[in-house]
């Protein structure tokens, strides 16, 4: 947010990467890193590229120094850095900062949607080898995930699960009637919209598999993409790429139960379980 900023007020006063480059006494890639949010801030840094972008308003400054100081700053979920892998990072930092989160599950109820005893039973099927406190912290950054739900600012949760996933019960039997009890209470948040693809609408165009669409309420930021693979992820950003996914998330919607037959299912698969 912070590096779309300075590169919207560089562009307004017609200054080139290079005379600013200048003013920090850097090279021109300095300043293609800062824009692009890929380098760290230093708040001389930031002040001296104010000076010269002509914000002199001390209000105005002190919102763009304050931004590099939380730019700065350390992520909650750095201190669980020893279990979170750098591709997966990247994802919860940028989560935390989305104001919409956009997603098609097909085999799992999303993270932000799971219960303790869920997560639990998921995280097991791919660390079942590794020890009880390490699964406990793996469960518990997922929980604290989940938080910002419920906090003033909270983003908009535009969640599309496949019914296959509400029929593979992962853990015990009780784990998935618990979970769907879940769904069912976070269906009455204001920010979280639920919709399932029932098995009676046949295939549909996110045969590829799940994805989630990430917006930001910065302007200068574009949406970004994330797709996760077995070991790895990848983002994409550019225009056309989230042009189709989001055409095929708009489809997945149509097909989709509304929320309240969304909840009619749900309520009769916890009668079945």
């Amino acid at each position: 947010m912070l590096g779309a900023q300075l590169r919207r007020l560089r562009e307004s006063c017609g200054i080139s990467r290079e005379r600013a480059a200048e003013a920090l006494r850097a090279t021109h890639s300095k300043i293609s890193r800062l824009e692009l949010g890929r380098s760290s801030f230093k708040q001389r840094d930031v002040a001296d590229l104010l000076t010269l972008y002509g914000v002199t308003a001390e209000q105005d400054r002190a919102a763009m120094l304050d931004l590099a100081r939380r730019a700065s700053t350390p992520g909650w979920w750095h201190r669980y850095g020893d279990i979170l892998p750098s591709w997966f990072e990247s994802y919860v930092g940028l989560e935390s900062a989305a104001s919409i989160i956009r997603s098609y599950e097909m085999q799992f109820v999303h993270g932000l949607m799971q219960t303790r005893d869920y997560a639990r039973a998921v995280v097991l099927i791919a660390n079942s080898d590794k020890s009880g406190d390490e699964i406990e912290r793996r469960v518990q950054l997922r929980m604290q995930r989940q938080e910002m739900l419920t906090q003033p600012d909270a983003p908009r949760l535009w969640a599309v699960l496949d019914e296959a996933a509400l029929h593979r019960a992962p853990g015990a039997p009780g784990v998935l009637r618990g979970q769907v009890e879940h769904l069912l209470e976070l269906t009455t948040l204001p920010n979280v919209t639920l919709q399932i693809i029932p098995f009676r609408v046949g295939p549909h165009p996110a045969a590829g598999g799940p994805f989630t669409i990430l917006r930001f309420a910065e302007p200068d930021l574009p949406d970004i993409v994330y797709l996760e693979q077995l070991n790895s992820s990848l983002y994409l950003d550019k225009r056309n790429d989230v042009s189709e996914y989001t055409h095929i998330m708009d489809q997945l919607c149509v097909q989709a139960d509304g929320v309240a037959a969304t909840r009619r299912l749900l309520t009769e698969i916890r009668a079945g379980l």
